[in-house]
């Protein structure tokens, strides 16, 4: 008895530490809703891998992450006979040996006999394991607390204390029921909060309580004991928030880009083509100061501007021919280019895209709702292209790393189920593809329509994301009402901030571009809320904000690395370099040799980021052009996210340009500028001095001159050994790789 009773009050205190030590009274119920959920999740027995599972596991399935209690106390207590659970004889309830390992369980031991997760549920279970906690004081927020954000070495570790606060004003300690989910393998979390350190560099530590959660973004550094901030000076408000914190990172910057590879990168960035080697002789030599920020005014007033940046919102709409029909397809895309040519503020666009309804020939923004044919896709669609969430994960379950709720994605997708079409009555040219439409179509909302929430099987009630509902009339239906209520929403402006930051610097400064979530926190989140307040404030003018992001100092990085900073690849402490796209690659190549691309049906000099179309993906790829674009990652535009280009090198891309027959036919094409040199009968070293002008910017450094001239020197067949030259350049990293 004696022995029994200090094992018992040994229990009693390890269950005290766990749901909160002194603030939890001497017999207090174990709250099936409060603490049995949680340890469920913090033994991962709801996870998707396991019992959370769509079909469950072993027979026994529990709702995804604890959002449905009702149907866990179900599936725990009444399934199988009630066997899961021993009312009599607790310690053998069917939930504690498997979750304990005494009996084989394919998920393994869960928490061990003894330990404050097997005495909840013991306890619990010891109570009757009622459906407790409905009627307790909601959770209505989770704090977590953290001595120190940023570690410097020898500090290797930092614990979190995670609270949670309810509607009666009541707090708990929950740090021990809390999950902590680490993003990356920078660290490791115990179960009690404890975060080490694996290795050097940033992590984000998920902390979830039952259905909150929060991100707590965690930094280690390395010591650098010689460590001393160069005091790089500022351009504007953007390197503030950046050198902050590289500063605090222990980072310098690197140095400033020369001029030849900021003209370039200028260049590549907003008209997708390499600058003449005329333009590159004149920028270099130009003494004055302000020169960088007078070349990005003049780019941006080229067409050519408009032309690329058109390319990239029509990878984004799903500008493509099998859904819009050759017609719909040209004037979508001629109203996106003049839209961009008239600098059209990006709140408008947006504003003009989701209210557009009629023929999609005479009114070509509502192409946009011929490329999206039912709620559900356009409701995902528009959430991803113009608030940066991706929402499908709450089609079948509470999202897992958002606050987006089963019940707000379905009152989202509501808002589109009255859109519908009325057809041409044109056959398509293959009648088994369900997904191509021929001829005009319009746009239209009928009477009335509904999504059914699949959790209630009731039809959704319509509202923005967040809860608002649509205030909508007989002249004002749920589409105008979004059009007004989408670009003033926060989430609108972060958004093309960001996808703006990362079409000039690379990466966004939240990765991936269209992924905003609690788990996926931004780089540089003052930096983030600043810029998106400017473009507000400044009309959505897309050239202003390109502007402000180009002027900054941080834009203007070299790509060569510092001792501090060779590691960085997310703080912009020096340029990331990437392969050009296949648009740059082919209009850059086509530029320096002066040889107009064979675009089948294009008149001759047009680019290939002119044309409306992205990769034919119905049809087999035939044409040149066509192979080297699909091998450099051209897309089919079949996804509305920039993620469908593919930057990545690849083994194909190596044979196109070394021996593909695209570059082979431009490089002994007749007429082109290999022929003018050697016809213009200049001295060798002239020639060659041209030639790295024309492709790479610069002039050759004194080595490269001495080797390539030496070799058109020796040549028997000049115009050959030219070309040789010319290959070996547009082949090289400093070519292909914008910098």
């Amino acid at each position: 008895m004696f022995t029994s009773r200090i094992f018992h009050t040994t229990r009693v205190a390890a269950l005290a530490l766990l749901l909160g030590g002194a603030e939890r009274a001497h017999g207090e119920e174990v709250l099936f809703r409060r603490e049995v959920m949680a340890v469920l999740s913090k033994a991962g027995c709801n996870a998707g891998g396991c019992h959370g599972n769509g079909n469950g596991k072993g027979g026994f399935k529990l709702s995804l992450r604890g959002q449905d209690p009702d149907l866990d106390w179900l599936a725990m207590t009444r399934e199988q006979g009630g066997r899961r659970v021993d009312l009599i004889q607790p310690e053998n309830s069917l939930v504690l040996l498997k979750a304990g390992a005494a009996l084989a369980h394919e998920g393994g031991q869960r928490f061990a006999a003894g330990s404050p997760e097997y005495e909840i549920f013991l306890q619990w279970i010891r109570e009757g394991a009622p459906d407790s906690g409905a009627q307790a004081a909601r959770l209505v927020k989770l704090d977590v607390a953290v001595p120190e954000r940023v570690l410097v070495e020898p500090a290797v570790e930092v614990k979190l204390r995670a609270t949670a606060k309810f509607a009666d004003g009541t707090e708990r300690d929950v740090t021990r029921l809390a999950v902590y989910e680490p993003t990356n393998f920078t660290a490791k979390v115990s179960a009690d909060g404890l975060v080490t350190r694996l290795k050097a560099g940033e992590t984000t530590v998920l902390v979830r309580y039952l259905e909150q959660q929060v991100a707590v973004p965690l930094a280690f550094v390395p010591a650098r004991p010689d460590f001393a901030w160069s005091d790089a000076p500022e351009a504007n408000f953007i390197d503030g928030f950046v050198f902050k914190k590289l500063r605090t990172l222990r980072m310098n910057p690197s140095a400033l880009c020369s001029d030849a590879v900021f003209l370039r990168r200028a260049y590549l960035d907003l008209l997708g083509v390499v600058p003449t080697a005329a333009t590159a002789r004149a920028f270099t030599a130009d003494p004055a100061p302000d020169k960088r920020a007078q070349l990005v005014e003049r780019l941006l007033e080229r067409g050519e501007f408009a032309d690329f940046w058109a390319l990239k919102w029509a990878d984004l709409l799903k500008i493509e021919q099998r859904q819009l029909d050759y017609d719909g397809m040209k004037v979508f895309h001629g109203w996106i280019r003049e839209s961009i040519a008239r600098n059209k503020p990006l709140d408008q666009f947006a504003r003009e895209l989701i209210a557009a309804r009629g023929s999609t020939l005479q009114n070509p923004p509502a192409n946009w709702w011929r490329a999206n044919r039912d709620p559900i896709t356009r409701a995902e669609n528009t959430a991803r292209v113009f608030l940066g969430t991706q929402l499908n994960c709450a089609q079948c379950h509470n999202h897992p790393f958002e606050r987006w709720t089963q019940d707000d994605y379905y009152n989202w997708a509501g808002l589109f189920a009255r859109l519908d079409y009325k057809l041409s009555g044109e056959k398509p040219k293959d009648e088994n593809d369900q997904k191509e439409f021929r001829g005009d179509q319009t746009v239209l909302i009928k009477a009335s329509a509904a999504v059914t929430n699949v959790r209630t099987g009731e039809p959704a009630t319509p509202a923005f994301l967040g809860g608002e509902k649509p205030a909508v009339s007989s002249d004002r239906d749920e589409l105008l009402a979004l059009a007004d209520w989408l670009p003033h929403s926060p989430m609108f402006a972060r958004m093309q901030v960001n996808r703006v930051w990362f079409h000039l610097l690379g990466r966004g400064l939240v990765d991936p571009v269209d992924d905003f979530r609690a788990s996926n926190p931004p780089s540089h989140p003052e930096l983030l809320d600043a810029l998106a307040k400017d473009f507000a404030a400044h009309g959505y003018d897309l050239r202003q904000l390109i502007r402000t992001i180009m002027g900054s100092r941080t834009y203007q990085l070299a790509a060569e690395p510092n001792a501090t900073n060779a590691d960085d690849e997310t703080n912009n402490a020096h340029a990331i370099v990437r392969r050009l796209t296949a648009e740059q690659l082919l209009d850059s190549v086509s530029k320096v040799l002066a040889a107009p691309l064979p675009l089948e049906g294009a008149p001759t000099g047009t680019r290939l980021a002119q044309l409306a179309e992205g990769r034919r993906h119905y049809k087999p790829l035939t044409t040149d052009v066509e192979l080297f674009a699909a091998s450099f990652g051209k897309p089919p535009r079949l996804i509305a996210s920039e993620c469908e280009r593919s930057t990545a090198t690849a083994l194909p891309q190596v044979f196109q340009l070394i021996s593909g027959p695209l570059m082979q036919q431009l490089l002994t094409r007749n007429g082109n500028v290999l022929e003018a040199l050697l016809t213009a009968e200049k001295p060798d070293a002239e020639i060659i001095g041209q030639l790295f002008w024309i492709t790479l910017s610069r002039p050759p450094a004194t080595a490269e001159l001495s080797r390539t001239t030496a070799y058109l020197a020796a040549s028997t067949a000049r115009r050959r050994a030219l070309e040789d030259l010319a290959w070996a350049l547009l082949n090289s990293k400093e070519f292909v790789f914008r910098q």
